[in-house]
């Protein structure tokens, strides 16, 4: 829940053009109340990384297993939702990072399956303690998520090819997979096993997340005209072969039916990979 006298603070940061295809963004949080607050992120199919700055966050997953943030933390690729609580005096910064970039700086793609870790774990020396150090005494948002930019340059390593073609691939109609199997003169398998390695998930994986977020796009943009919503026009729009399909969906994905999606949309954090 949100405290009432709106002394809760969280917006987006975006990044330069230079970074766009490492970071979807930056998000900011603090709680200024005197009472606890809570809210579910939606997945987004991305690794995050979580710097807290104040009293201890906590992450609760679907499984009901809480874990406290305390300098620094990595988890993803988020494939469900969760549920963070900022206790009074909170402050977190999160890097979202996109498609293959996490890859890209350590080496593997997926945690899915394991708890949050200190990244300082994946690195094996302490640079993310001693940069969580050096934010902390950096004042605003901003100048952090500058600061963490210019950190990160000396260890983004290239894109595999496999793994560019993939977060490039533009068609809708078109299979990914088999089409740049074909273009490189790879297996499917090959490909297939390069996505999962790359990203931490399957394509298979993506394109039901991407269906799901689909669905909740076209629900939000209804509930905001106040209009009511045509259940079916809707699965048929957002590619669904029946409303227990959709439903099924809704409840792999964050544990909630569509109508109890939009009762609790106010406590409910979606992240765009735009």
């Amino acid at each position: 829940m949100l405290p009432k006298d709106h002394s809760y603070h969280n917006y987006r940061l975006g990044v330069p053009e230079e970074f766009k295809a490492v970071f979807s963004h930056f998000y900011f949080a603090k709680n200024d109340a005197a009472e606890v607050v809570t809210k579910t992120l939606l997945p987004s199919f991305q690794t995050i990384m979580v710097f807290n700055f104040g009293t201890r966050a906590r992450l609760v997953s679907g499984a009901q297993i809480e874990i406290e943030v305390d300098k620094c933390m990595v988890l993803g690729p988020i494939k469900s939702a969760f549920k963070y609580i900022l206790t009074p005096g909170a402050c977190i910064l999160v890097a979202n990072f996109k498609d293959d970039a996490f890859y890209r700086f350590f080496g593997r793609a997926s945690l899915s399956g394991h708890l949050p870790v200190n990244p300082n774990e994946i690195v094996q020396d302490n640079c993310f303690t001693n940069l969580w150090y050096q934010l902390n005494d950096i004042d605003t948002a901003q100048e952090k998520v500058n600061y963490i930019l210019d950190f990160c340059k000396p260890y983004l390593q290239s894109s595999p090819i496999t793994a560019s073609l993939l977060s490039n691939f533009k068609s809708d109609s078109l299979n990914p997979v088999k089409s740049i199997a074909k273009q490189t003169g790879q297996s499917e398998r090959n490909v297939q096993l390069g996505h999962k390695k790359y990203f931490g998930y399957s394509a298979k994986e993506i394109n039901r997340y991407r269906r799901f977020v689909k669905a909740i796009g076209v629900m939000e943009k209804i509930a905001s005209s106040s209009a009511a919503i045509d259940w079916f026009e809707m699965i048929h729009e957002c590619g669904y072969y029946d409303q227990s399909q959709m439903i099924h969906d809704f409840k792999h994905f964050i544990n909630l039916s569509p109508k109890k999606f939009l009762r609790f949309q106010q406590d409910i954090c979606r992240v765009s990979t735009e």
